[in-house]
């Protein structure tokens, strides 16, 4: 039986040591399959906020994400969902959700994303010990579980130190390492390392999408999402131009095992005509 469905309601914490920001647009089963796995995770105290920017009926107006939520709140993690409309693109949809947060970690998480049990005790841990700005557990693509692409995995680089700022721009060596998180690449990454139960690694990244924790404070610092008004509502890769920033100041890192599903739904974002990166602030 899962906890909090005993009927004991249990104990929680005044403040939630991470905050969970899910920004969702027309994908009700998905969102529905999204909280399910958060449902599964057990450590650190967490609370969730979803932001809804869907054409019609919320994704989360469904039997199934209000159940999920239920059994999250009988287990003592609060979630909270909202509308924000209108939509005026993902960078002011991502400053609304960290708007919201209050807890000294935020995880951005995608709303196709299964996160197996244990995967934010991990991705906890790992910011914890390794004191940068953020770590991400890349999303995989189940089924290309046999699409070996060696080709790709070859940027791979393990964090042998302390994970140390990095700039990293488009003709940089170290944006190549964008293919190590192609298909089934995390995987085929982890099953190579051999890694214990329970062990991880910490390795290079370009950046990471779909499942990021960042140092609320660090990001903060770095501006956040404040960027938005600069771009129009049609945009993407706001998530890499933030992931740049916080990189460049406080370092980050992926992490190994990822235990992040890519549920490999059509994306939502389907005009990248702007590139986030590529539009300069206003002065």
């Amino acid at each position: 039986m899962l906890p909090g469905l005993s009927g004991r309601v249990p104990e929680t914490p005044d403040a939630p040591r991470l905050d969970v920001l899910i920004p969702t647009r027309n994908r009700p089963v998905e969102l529905a399959t999204t909280l399910s796995g958060l449902a599964a995770q057990d450590h650190p105290s967490f609370r969730v906020v979803v932001s809804d920017q869907s054409d019609d009926t919320p994704s989360y107006d469904t039997p199934a994400a209000r159940s999920v939520a239920r059994v999250l709140g009988l287990r003592g993690v609060p979630v909270l969902f909202a509308r924000n409309l209108p939509r005026r693109g993902m960078a002011q949809q991502r400053a609304h959700l960290l708007s919201r947060a209050r807890a000294a970690h935020v995880l951005f998480l995608d709303d196709d994303v299964w996160l197996e049990p244990g995967t934010l005790s991990r991705l906890h841990a790992a910011i914890t010990r390794l004191g940068c700005g953020f770590v991400g557990a890349a999303l995989t693509g189940l089924s290309y579980v046999d699409d070996h692409r060696p080709h790709q995995l070859e940027p791979f680089e393990e964090w042998a130190g302390p994970v140390l700022p990095e700039v990293v721009t488009r003709d940089s060596a170290a944006w190549q390492r964008w293919t190590l998180h192609n298909a089934a690449n995390p995987l085929h990454l982890a099953q190579r390392l051999a890694l214990a139960p329970g062990e991880w690694r910490a390795y290079k990244v370009a950046w990471v999408g779909g499942c990021v924790l960042f140092d609320r404070a660090a990001l903060l610092d770095c501006g956040g999402f404040d960027f938005w008004p600069d771009l129009p509502a049609a945009h993407a890769g706001e998530d890499v131009r933030a992931q740049l920033a916080v990189m460049s100041r406080y370092g980050g890192a992926g992490i190994l095992p990822s235990g992040a599903v890519h549920l490999e739904s059509p994306t939502t974002v389907t005009d990248r005509s702007v590139e986030a990166m590529d539009v300069r602030a206003s002065p």
